[in-house]
């Protein structure tokens, strides 16, 4: 998988991917992820990549010429499965969202920053607009690296225990219940008999009934 991150501000963004899960996706070669710096496409020699909305609005755009120039000069290079904008105003990201984008072969992530982009960007280019949450961020660089790792965890090989993803919270509309480990009692606390039984099929029930109840009890959505 390649990815190709746009943003204003792209050494916010480096740190995430030189360490645990997502180094490991690049050192492996199983995951590409290359920043691109929109002022390398500003306009005249101040590099303007932004300027005051039509209408008189407050806040800054991101200007249309420098993000088409980026965007259409890595098109050029290769097919984009998806141009993807972090955007406030996106589809809030999902489990299932994350699993259908790790099945594809290359992505563009724009970070939205100042009050937006031109409207003509996302006519001309977005194919996907994706939020984190209903709560406005600085830029969408942060989103971006949320975005990055929820769907390069998924690529075959990331893992050390790739049946790990398949139990995470959401996969099955379900959060994930409780778990334990050594030792078996703490501080007069212990762990379920049931966990201790060797027993699988009852761990599993066990297993199983505890998300659903847990569901019902933090996150009953997700079960309608």
């Amino acid at each position: 998988m390649r990815i190709d991150i746009i943003s204003v501000l792209p050494e916010l963004m480096e740190s995430p991917f030189k360490t645990s899960i997502l180094k490991r996706a690049v050192d492996k070669g199983l995951a590409e992820v290359y920043f691109h710096h929109l002022r390398e496409f500003g306009l005249g020699k101040h590099r303007q990549i932004d300027d005051a909305p039509y209408g008189g609005s407050a806040g800054m755009v991101m200007m249309i010429e420098p993000l088409d120039q980026c965007i259409s000069q890595l098109k050029a290079q290769r097919d984009y499965d998806e141009v993807i904008y972090l955007t406030p105003d996106g589809e809030t990201l999902t489990q299932k969202i994350a699993n259908t984008f790790s099945t594809k072969q290359n992505l563009i992530f724009l970070c939205g920053h100042y009050k937006g982009i031109d409207q003509r960007v996302r006519e001309l280019h977005i194919t996907k607009e994706i939020s984190i949450g209903d709560y406005v961020l600085t830029g969408g660089e942060l989103a971006a690296c949320v975005l990055a790792d929820s769907v390069i965890r998924l690529l075959p090989g990331v893992l050390n225990d790739e049946q790990s993803a398949l139990t995470d919270s959401f996969q099955d509309n379900l959060l994930s219940p409780p778990i334990y480990t050594r030792p078996s009692e703490y501080k007069g606390l212990k762990v379920p008999d049931v966990l201790l039984s060797g027993n699988l099929k009852k761990i599993q029930d066990w297993l199983h009934e505890e998300s659903v109840k847990i569901t019902l009890e933090k996150r009953p959505d997700l079960l309608e």
